[in-house]
C-alpha cells in the first residue's frame, strides 16, 4: 500500500530505491529512447511533421533525463532532488522549443506525410508502452523516480496523438491535425517539467523526507 514506507530504502513497501532493478530498468529505457530519437527525427524531419519532431525531441530529452537518474542512482535524496530539479527545467524548456517550432510549421503550412507519421507512431507507441510497463512500479517514489515515470506516461500517450494527428492529416488533407497535436504534447512537457520541478523543489526543503504520491 502507497505510504507504508518513509525511509530512503522503499518504495509502496516493496520497491528499493536506486536499487538494482531500478538501475536495470533505466539502462533498458535509455537504450529504447536513444533509438527512437535517431529514428523518429529522421523520419519527422522526413515527413515534415510537426509532432514526429516534437515526439523526437521528447524522446531525446527523456535519454537524458535517464542517463542523469542513472548518474545519481544511489546517491543522497538531495541530490536526487537535484537531479529531478535539472530534469524539471529541461522539460520546461523543450516544451517551449516544441510550441515555436509548432507556430512555425502552422504559418509556413507544412502538408506531413501521413502514412510515414502513421508507421513511425505505432513503433513509437509500442516502445513506449513497453517502458511504461517496465517503469509503473516506481511511479510512487521520489522527484527523480517519479520524472521517469512521468516522461514515460507523456511519451505513451503522445504517440497515441501522433496516430490521431496522421488520421486526421489524411482524413482532411491539411496539416492542421498535426499542428494540433504538436501543441498539445508542447503542452504535456511543460506540465510535466512544472510537476517535477514542484516536488523536487519540496524535496530540497524538506530532505529528510521522501514524498510518496503515486501518479
Amino acid at each position: 500500500m502507497v505510504g507504508c514506507c518513509h525511509d530512503d530504502h522503499c518504495v509502496s513497501g516493496r520497491t528499493a530505491l536506486n536499487g538494482p532493478a531500478w538501475r536495470r530498468a533505466l539502462w533498458i529505457v535509455l537504450a529504447v529512447n536513444t533509438a527512437m530519437f535517431m529514428a523518429e527525427i529522421a523520419a519527422g524531419l522526413a515527413a515534415g511533421s510537426a509532432s514526429l519532431q516534437a515526439d523526437a525531441l521528447d524522446f531525446l530529452g527523456d535519454a537524458a533525463n535517464y542517463a542523469i537518474s542513472l548518474g545519481v542512482a544511489g546517491l543522497a535524496l538531495a541530490w536526487r532532488a537535484r537531479a529531478a530539479l535539472l530534469k524539471g527545467a529541461t522539460l520546461l524548456v523543450l516544451g517551449l522549443w516544441v510550441l515555436s517550432c509548432t507556430t512555425w510549421h502552422a504559418i509556413a503550412g507544412t502538408l506531413p506525410s501521413a502514412p510515414l507519421m502513421a508507421g513511425v507512431a505505432v513503433a513509437a507507441l509500442i516502445a513506449n508502452g513497453a517502458v511504461a510497463l517496465l517503469l509503473y512500479r516506481f511511479r510512487g517514489g521520489d522527484a527523480n523516480m517519479r520524472s521517469v515515470w512521468i516522461c514515460s506516461r507523456n511519451d505513451a500517450i503522445g504517440n497515441a496523438a501522433v496516430l490521431l494527428a496522421a488520421a486526421g492529416v489524411c482524413g482532411i488533407g491539411t496539416g492542421w491535425p498535426d499542428i494540433m497535436v504538436a501543441a498539445v504534447m508542447a503542452a504535456l512537457g511543460i506540465s510535466g517539467g512544472w510537476q517535477i520541478v514542484r516536488q523536487a523543489l519540496g524535496e530540497l526543503r524538506r530532505p529528510s523526507r521522501v514524498p510518496l504520491a503515486a501518479e
